[in-house]
């Protein structure tokens, strides 16, 4: 039943995206074998080689041997990045043993939520993924290549990338992750640290302090926010080694898992990541998203990675596909564990062998280890200093953490598209407690995050109401995240009253237990009707039926006039991003500036 389920959901997508896809597997085809090293004109090539050492040009000029780029998202400031800077040598290392070449073709930006939230600087944040797309494909534009290694991990790095290398969709791909750093504080206690500063409770040095235990060493941070869900899903979709996603950095094994990238593109033949990446490994990344609660950051990143392979999916798949996949993973902000102990309950081998075993992924799609995900339901280890795989864990070590398909969290996937006269909008009910999941209430509406956090701090939020936040979509300022709503409403809901959160802006993708109607379309800018709510207007959010209505007389909706704003956006390099904002699609077609 769930397999035939599944199979309606991808034929739909398949036959949707039939003539997208079509031309744009013609057009990789057409470049491969267009460009390539050994056609290139001496002084063109004499430029490729300037910088390489003697014995290493001997080895190039031979255009036989493969020479690989390496494109990096590296930097020293960001705990999720900084254990980048030893990958390239390592790569390099491992494909000389194999007489073969690789080049760091170039770095892409890494900006990090954490660090600019509710601040200018997140106007960026979204846009951060088209330039890293562009950096990608300025980086692999020498076409001296005959295939790419990734190095990016979190929340717009490994999107960009993956949209960059489909751009050259015509050469083999490895992403190589970095994985997330050892648990500091729970989540639990760093959240309940977090409302209590916004209570006014503690002093802002107790809050830092708190903060500084939780973020601690490198690696990812260790809620499941869409940087860990980005790892997910690219183990999902093959592009990873198998069950490389949250092995720590600068262990022996993480070590080891860069080094058999390196090993498996020199000696296995992989798939072109423009051919290998199907509708059906779209699919997949997408029941994966669902089965372990991930980040709504991807109802907008995997929309516009996907079309950058031609393939045309929507919030309605989305929603299909969280109905007939249950929640097998509760990992916060979904439950009180970090990624770390999600690995250590069963991690992804154990979802993934579940998946499969009740027919709920696509076993005859390509990987970069062949053909199927058997091999994702193994983990690695490093035995007497030998990388080898074993089967992982066939039942979960905490059924807190991981279950059974038999016996799951829940019997969907907690993400609903939501519809009625206030446009289309997706919310994440995985962490949303049922009493929760219908609100109806008075509209409050806001026009930025602070003048949000004033009212509050002035006592007027002690009431039930829906918070309406319009003209923060992708055309009006970039849609940033409203991370700093969250610890208010958790508070406000923690005291008894009715809240939830309507807006054509994104949420964090740590946001949890309070309802929130995000990335609403057509966004305010655009005419969305999100523009028309008045203080005082009676809202009803039901994620159980899908429902998101302003109870406005008819006839009173359709004569009301938006409130169209227009801000002025410069400071902190927004008005570099203005052409950004102009070519805008909806959150529901990916957010993209790349056109429609």
């Amino acid at each position: 039943m769930a397999l035939k389920a599944l199979e309606h959901v991808t034929k739909i997508i398949i036959e949707r995206s039939q003539p997208t896809r079509q031309a744009y597997l013609e057009r990789i085809a057409a470049h491969r074998g267009k460009i390539a090293r050994k056609d290139l004109g001496c002084a063109n090539l004499a430029h490729t080689y300037a910088s390489l050492p003697d014995h290493l040009k001997e080895t190039i000029k031979d255009t036989k041997r493969r020479n690989f780029a390496i494109v990096s998202a590296y930097n020293d400031m960001l705990s999720a990045h900084q254990p980048f800077k030893t990958y390239p040598d390592w790569i390099k290392e491992e494909l000389a043993k194999h007489g073969l070449s690789a080049q760091f073709a170039g770095g892409v930006p890494a900006m990090c939520d954490g660090i600019t939230q509710g601040y200018e600087g997140m106007e960026l944040s979204l846009f951060s993924r088209d330039v890293i797309a562009m950096s990608s494909a300025v980086a692999l534009s020498h076409n001296v290549f005959d295939g790419a290694f990734y190095l990016g991990v979190c929340d717009k790095i490994v999107p960009g990338l993956l949209i960059g290398a489909l751009s050259f969709g015509h050469l083999p791909s490895i992403f190589v992750p970095s994985g997330p750093m050892t648990s500091g504080i729970s989540n639990a206690q760093k959240s309940k640290t977090r409302e209590l500063f916004a209570q006014g409770k503690i002093s802002r040095d107790a809050l830092l302090e708190s903060e500084m235990q939780s973020y601690h060493s490198v690696g990812t941070c260790t809620f499941y926010g869409t940087a860990n869900s980005n790892q997910m899903m690219v183990e999902l979709m093959g592009l990873h080694l198998p069950n490389s996603a949250f092995i720590h950095p600068n262990t022996s094994l993480r070590h080891a898992l860069v080094k058999a990238a390196a090993t498996h593109m020199a000696t296995k033949e992989v798939q072109p990541i423009g051919v290998l990446l199907s509708e059906k490994n779209i699919v997949n990344a997408m029941v994966g998203l669902m089965a372990t609660g991930g980040s709504t950051n991807h109802t907008i990143h995997l929309v516009a990675i996907a079309k950058a392979a031609g393939i045309i999916i929507n919030w309605d798949d989305f929603d299909a596909i969280s109905q007939i996949t249950p929640l097998l993973a509760r990992v916060y902000p979904n439950g009180k564990a970090d990624v770390n102990q999600f690995e250590a309950a069963g991690g992804l081998a154990f979802v993934v062998r579940e998946l499969l075993k009740a027919g709920l992924l696509h076993e005859d799609c390509q990987t970069i280890m062949g053909v199927g995900l058997e091999a994702y339901t193994k983990n690695p280890y490093l035995l007497e200093g030998e990388l080898t795989y074993k089967e992982g864990v066939l039942e979960s070590l905490d059924t807190n953490i991981v279950r059974p398909v038999k016996e799951p969290f829940s019997a969907d996937g907690g993400l609903r598209t939501l519809k009625g006269n206030l446009g289309r909008a997706v919310i994440k009910i995985s962490a949303v407690a049922p009493a929760h999941q219908k609100i109806q209430a008075p509209a409050l509406v806001f026009h930025s995050q602070q003048e949000f956090i004033d009212r509050f701090e002035q006592g007027d939020l002690n009431r039930d109401f829906v918070a309406v936040l319009p003209y923060q979509g992708p055309r009006a300022n970039g849609m940033p995240e409203l991370h700093k709503l969250t610890p208010i409403l958790g508070t406000l809901q923690d005291q008894g009253f009715q809240v939830a959160l309507l807006t054509d802006g994104r949420m964090s993708g740590a946001s949890g237990k309070v309802p929130a109607a995000i990335h609403i379309s057509p966004e305010a800018l655009l005419g969305g009707a999100i523009a028309r709510v008045q203080e005082g207007d009676e809202v009803l959010l039901d994620a159980q039926e899908g429902v998101l209505e302003a109870l406005v007389e008819p006839r009173e909706w359709e004569a009301r006039e938006s409130d169209l704003i227009q801000r002025v956006h410069v400071g902190s390099g927004r008005e570099l991003f203005a052409g950004f904002r102009s070519l805008a699609t909806s959150a529901e077609n990916g957010a993209t500036s790349f056109g429609h």
